[in-house]
């Protein structure tokens, strides 16, 4: 197979707070956001992640949701180019409103230290994880 191209679609509880974190963090909107959809553009090959309403993804995905307060169902990375860089995600990401479950800067992982790593893992409001990850061997 040989599919061309690849999306994400994520329900949310709010697209006007989940717009609005995004953009703090400095995303590119994806088209006209809706009452039911805001759409942003994630990285430079043009990754979208589509944030449904969670009632409207409900309809489509012919099972349950997974309730991100006891769990996720996936986890987006993020590759960043300089420790500056890092500094300033993981400062964006607080002011935006993101919770941080790790940062390099404070936690420590043998595993991040012996490979270079600096990660932050952190959720929007809804939730949904992401890992912000600078390699300082690269």
């Amino acid at each position: 197979m040989k599919p061309k191209m690849i999306w994400a679609n994520v329900g949310v509880e709010d697209i006007e707070r989940t717009q609005e974190f995004y953009l703090a963090l400095g995303f590119k909107l994806n088209g006209n956001p809706t009452k039911e959809l805001v759409s942003f553009i994630f990285s430079e090959t043009g990754f979208v992640i589509h944030f449904f309403e969670k009632k409207r993804l409900q309809e489509s995905i012919e099972g349950e949701l997974t309730d991100t307060t006891a769990g996720n169902e996936m986890m987006f990375s993020l590759s960043i180019a300089s420790k500056k860089e890092y500094d300033s995600w993981v400062t964006e990401i607080k002011n935006a409103g993101g919770k941080i479950f790790f940062d390099s800067n404070i936690n420590r992982k043998k595993i991040y230290d012996e490979n270079g790593y600096y990660v932050c893992v952190f959720a929007d409001p809804d939730g949904h994880k992401f890992n912000l990850l600078f390699n300082s061997n690269t």
